[in-house]
């Protein structure tokens, strides 16, 4: 009858050490995944809100904004820095909180958190005059209202914290939000690529 062999304590050292060298190795890798992860999904989400607004515009047949917020709070303020938003007929300021409802003010349709899969990811929100930019307001039609169309958000710029993985969430004068990336040229046909052309 042969005895079983358990395993040695050489075997368990020298596992140990191969599966470290191999965590090292993947650690870079790893920490840019989560990296370019913070900033596609707060871009996406901020897209998404976007497309919200504009949908629930043309549903309703009125102004419908979508806002960037400094948090969702009941002490929320407007910000073109930050990655949380809401989706409101009347302006959200310290109303950011607020349960989704379309009777009392400021009539909040949906809102985002940045910290939804998103920390860590920096934003900036401009108009096309190149000056920050807090809110965008769609018409029926799923436009950029008239009156808003000097200071509505035309371009939502998303960074990690160390400027890397960028990404933009561009608005058209018809109230398309198109997600794209900066770092490539549009020359080359790439669809990708941003439009330069929406901002001065």
């Amino acid at each position: 009858m042969k005895t079983q062999r358990g395993i040695s304590m050489i075997e368990v050292v020298v596992t140990i050490a191969i599966m470290g060298i191999l965590m090292a190795a993947a650690m870079p890798s790893v920490g840019d995944w989560i990296r370019n992860s913070r900033v596609r999904n707060t871009a996406e989400s901020i897209q998404n809100g976007l497309q919200l607004a504009r949908m629930e515009a043309v549903r309703l047949n009125r102004p419908v904004t979508f806002s960037l917020v400094s948090n969702l709070t009941s002490s929320c303020a407007l910000s073109s820095t930050s990655g949380s938003w809401v989706v409101s007929q009347e302006a959200p300021t310290n109303h950011c909180h607020d349960n989704p409802t379309s009777t009392t003010s400021p009539m909040v349709v949906a809102k985002g958190a940045v910290a939804d899969g998103g920390g860590g990811a920096t934003v900036s929100a401009i108009n096309a005059s190149n000056t920050p930019a807090t809110s965008i307001t769609f018409n029926g039609f799923g436009q950029i209202a008239n009156a808003s169309v000097a200071t509505a958000i035309r371009v939502i710029s998303v960074t990690s914290a160390d400027g890397t993985y960028p990404r933009q969430v561009e608005v058209s004068l018809g109230g398309i939000g198109r997600l794209c990336d900066p770092t490539l040229n549009r020359n080359t046909g790439d669809t990708r690529a941003c439009n330069n052309a929406l901002i001065n």
